[in-house]
C-alpha cells in the first residue's frame, strides 16, 4: 500500500498552541499522565503510562515489527536509498529524518521529517515518552508545535495502548544520529490549515479472532487509504474514491532512482481494482514487490509490508474485500492522460 510521500512525512510546523489538558482529559498525578475506563462495574487501570513507559524484551520485538513493517516510519524519517529493490535506508542514516523539501506545495513550503533517534544534540534523546504519545496520538510536536498533516497521526492515533509503547520503545532504540535537520517551512496560508487531535483516554487491543476487524485495524495504522485515495487541494481525501488509486507522486522512483509521476492502485475489489488477486496471491505480490513480471514501484513500501506475517496479511487482504468497489482504472505502464473522476493525469486516465 502506498503511502503519500507524504502519507510518510513527520514534521514541525508553526501555530499551535502548547498541549494543555482539557476538562474532559485524565489528570496529572506525581508527574505522571494518569487515566482509568470503567469495564463490567470494574475500574481498570490504562496499559500505557503516557510519560514512562517501560521498555520490556517482548515491546522492543513488537515495536520493530510495526516500526520496521506496517508503520513504516523509517521511510520517511531516513535518507532512503529508492534505487535499491526494495527501497531501503541509506546505512547510517535510519530514523535520522530527512529534508523532503517542498513538492507539490506552495512556495516557501520545505517539509522536514525530524530526526527521531536517541541522539542528545539534533535527534530526540531529551523528548519524553509522552511527546512520542502526542505525536503519535494528536499531532503534536515535542514542542508544541502542530506537527504537518502528512505526519499520519490520525492514522496512528488508533494504536492501542500496547502497540503505541511497543512502537515508543523501538525507536528510542535506535542507533542515535548525530545529524542535524533544518526546520519545516511554509507559508501561513498553509500552516493555518493544520490542526491536531484530541487527547485518547485508552484504546483497547484489537480483536484477532475477527479477520475482517482486525484487517481493518491493521490497514488503518499501514494509512494505506491516505495513499490509496486521491486529494482534494486542501488535502483532504476525496470523498467516494476510498481506495480507489489515482494519488499522483513525484520523485526518484523510476529505473536507477530517475525521477517520475507514479500514481497509486486502486485497491478495491472492481475489475478494475485488484478482484484479480486471490489471497495467495495478495500475499505473494507482498513478499516480491511484483504483479507476476511487472514490478511493484519503489514509493510502495513492500520492502516493510513483506515483514508482515501470512495471518495479518490475510486479514488486511479480507478487510479490503469489504471497502466499497470503485470503478477507477490506473496504470503506471501506461502514458499519463487526465482523468475525469480524480482529476488528475495518470495511466488510462482517459478510460474513466
Amino acid at each position: 500500500m502506498l503511502k503519500p510521500v507524504n502519507c510518510f512525512f513527520a514534521a514541525l510546523v508553526f501555530f499551535a498552541a502548547p498541549l494543555s489538558l482539557s476538562p474532559g482529559a485524565p489528570a496529572k498525578q506525581g508527574g505522571q499522565l494518569q487515566t482509568s475506563h470503567v469495564a463490567r462495574g470494574r475500574v481498570l487501570p490504562v496499559v500505557l503510562d503516557l510519560e514512562n513507559i517501560q521498555r520490556t524484551p517482548e515491546r522492543l520485538v513488537r515495536g520493530k515489527y510495526l516500526v520496521e513493517g506496517l508503520m513504516q516510519c523509517t521511510i520517511c524519517h531516513s535518507q532512503m536509498d529508492f534505487a535499491h529493490r526494495p527501497a531501503q535506508p541509506v546505512p547510517g542514516t535510519r530514523g535520522g529524518g530527512r529534508d523532503h523539501g517542498r513538492g507539490n506545495r506552495p512556495e516557501g513550503t520545505r517539509i522536514v521529517a525530524p530526526n527521531i533517534t536517541p541522539d542528545p544534540e539534533y535527534g530526540a534523546g531529551k523528548w519524553s515518552d509522552g511527546d512520542f504519545v502526542r505525536a503519535l496520538r494528536q499531532g503534536i510536536g515535542h514542542d508544541g508545535r502542530t506537527l504537518f498533516r502528512l505526519m499520519p497521526s490520525e492514522y496512528f492515533r488508533s494504536l492501542s495502548d500496547e502497540d503505541l509503547a511497543s512502537v515508543i520503545v523501538y525507536v528510542r532504540s535506535l542507533a542515535p544520529v548525530h545529524v542535524q535537520q533544518p526546520k519545516t517551512e511554509m507559508p501561513e496560508s498553509l500552516a493555518k490549515t493544520l490542526h491536531s487531535f484530541p487527547p485518547v483516554d485508552h484504546v483497547p487491543e484489537p480483536d484477532k479472532s475477527d479477520p475482517i476487524s482486525y484487517g481493518k485495524y491493521l490497514v488503518t495504522a499501514g494509512h494505506c487509504v491516505a495513499c490509496h485515495t486521491p486529494h482534494e487541494e486542501n488535502g483532504d481525501l476525496m470523498s467516494g474514491m476510498e481506495f480507489a488509486g489515482g494519488q499522483v507522486f513525484h520523485g526518484p522512483y523510476g529505473p536507477d532512482g530517475q525521477t517520475v509521476a507514479v500514481a497509486s492502485l486502486n485497491l478495491t475489489s472492481d475489475a478494475s481494482g485488484i478482484s484479480y488477486l486471490d489471497e495467495a496471491k495478495f500475499i505473494e505480490v507482498i513478499r516480491t514487490g511484483r504483479v507476476s513480471a511487472r514490478a511493484l514501484a519503489p514509493i510502495m513500501p513492500w520492502g516493510y509490508f513483506r515483514n508482515l506475517t501470512d495471518d495479518d496479511l490475510k486479514a488486511i487482504f479480507a478487510y479490503l474485500r469489504t471497502v466499497n468497489p470503485v470503478k477507477h482504472r490506473v496504470d503506471n505502464t501506461e502514458p499519463p492522460t487526465y482523468c475525469r473522476v480524480c482529476r488528475r493525469a495518470h495511466g488510462f486516465g482517459d478510460k474513466n
